[in-house]
């Protein structure tokens, strides 16, 4: 195998260990990882939204000063050394769905198990959201307009948070979670 690998070039390497995770990650996702329909999502979202406003305190000041929020009711983490995630979400402006997006990430070293969460990430200026919608897929992180945080498990939502141009929220089963990265996630339009 090492002889193999070897032969390889850096490139090939990349791309083999890309595939081989999305066959782990894809082979152990649960069947309800992906949103049957469009009515599926639109329902999960909105419950995932019911529960952001009942479970963050200050959520209801984001949203509403957020120029478009985009929520992931169901993120599944899996993994067996090569990890990685998947879910669906729908971007909401004004309070209506605009489009549906996926967000799909990766990752390498030891990992053994699976979680669900749900990510609701806030488009808090105009220029921010303008250059998510004009972008053909979105990398956390990659772009230094762009600085993402995760506000941490007290939930404390203050002026400095308002005053970012994106903001992350991640919850669990248990409410908002903290000490998590959404950096290297990639977000893309999607059909449904």
């Amino acid at each position: 195998m090492e002889k193999a690998i070897d032969m390889l070039n850096h490139v090939q390497v990349k791309y083999f260990i890309i595939a081989l995770m999305s066959c782990f990650c894809l082979m152990g996702l649960p069947q309800g990882a992906f949103a049957e329909t469009a009515d599926v999502l639109n329902a999960q979202v909105q419950d995932t939204l019911s529960t952001f406003k009942s479970d963050v305190k200050g959520a209801n000041e984001v949203l509403n000063e957020a120029k478009g929020i985009l929520i992931f009711p169901r993120v599944l983490q899996g993994g067996f050394i090569i990890g990685g995630e998947y879910g669906e979400g729908a971007l909401l402006i004004k309070g209506k769905r605009s489009d549906y997006y996926r967000i799909v990430s990766g990752s390498l070293g030891f990992q053994l198990g699976g979680q669900r969460k749900a990510v609701v990430i806030a488009f808090m200026t105009d220029p921010a959201l303008a250059q998510f919608l004009n972008s053909s897929g979105w990398e956390v992180g990659a772009d230094a307009s762009a600085a993402v945080f995760v506000v941490g498990a007290e939930g404390s939502i203050n002026s400095e948070t308002l005053n970012q141009p994106i903001v992350a929220f991640v919850l669990d089963q248990k409410g908002l979670m903290y000490d998590l990265s959404l950096e290297g996630s990639k977000i893309k339009k999607i059909r449904k």
